[in-house]
């Protein structure tokens, strides 16, 4: 049992909203936009390479995807790509920053519910670009459920503590809920805090980790499992 959690942090793509799904469609159009110059496995490998390449410098989120996109294409054609089609696929990637916001299920109720009990602070914890992240969050309705909205560059420890600094908390009074054990879960246990992991149906590979056990972690199947370990009693069970 824990009754020191103060504050309740959600991540948000694909914890509150559907998006990994709508990146892999693009990637698949991309992919057979570039069919000439390899197989889908390849062009994926391809940009995923220079994903991982870029991403010290351009981080993460839809306009970062576009660039790589771009820039292996590029290359794999060996600068032979015609200008229509890198506008082609610059339309691909601005279509990822006018996404339909699909929140999944259970997702409203339960902040509401939990915004009403009045127990705990709730905070959006995500990374991405700022600019990206704030839109999708506005279009979402869910603003006002939540009491600080936190993006991240990149979801590490340090992130973690300057955002724990910010809320003015110690690690042990926060709980973070997310899809990814990698981004959302494994750097709030090394710090002390608690963890509930919600899998999402897709997950994007650099994310991709073995699934472990902690005593201080949680795994539910869907949002609103979230209520009877937050309201049911005076405790968090762990």
């Amino acid at each position: 049992m824990n009754q020191s959690i103060k504050v309740i942090a959600f991540d948000a793509d694909d914890t509150l909203w559907s998006n990994e799904p709508f990146f892999q469609e693009v990637e698949k159009q991309y992919a057979d936009l570039l069919k000439s110059y390899g197989t889908p496995k390849e062009i994926s490998a391809a940009l995923f390479q220079t994903e991982m390449g870029n991403l010290k410098l351009l981080g993460y989120g839809a306009k970062a995807f576009t660039i790589s996109m771009v820039e292996t294409a590029l290359r794999i054609s060996e600068q032979k790509i015609t200008a229509n089609d890198i506008q082609r696929i610059v339309h691909l990637g601005k279509s990822l920053l006018q996404l339909p916001i699909d929140l999944l299920p259970g997702v409203k109720d339960t902040l509401k519910t939990l915004k009403e009990n009045g127990k705990y602070k709730l905070v959006v914890a995500t990374k991405g670009d700022l600019l990206d992240q704030e839109n999708k969050l506005e279009r979402s309705g869910l603003s006002p459920y939540f009491d600080h909205i936190e993006v991240m560059s990149d979801k590490t420890e340090k992130e973690y503590i300057r955002m724990l600094n910010i809320l003015q908390i110690t690690p042990s009074e926060l709980l973070m809920v997310g899809n990814s054990l990698k981004s959302d879960i494994q750097p709030v246990l090394t710090l002390g805090g608690y963890g509930i992991h919600i899998p999402f149906e897709v997950m994007w590979k650099h994310e991709v980790v073995d699934t472990f056990t902690h005593e201080r972690m949680k795994q539910i199947k869907r949002f609103d499992d979230l209520l009877p370990l937050l309201t049911d009693t005076a405790t968090v069970h762990f």
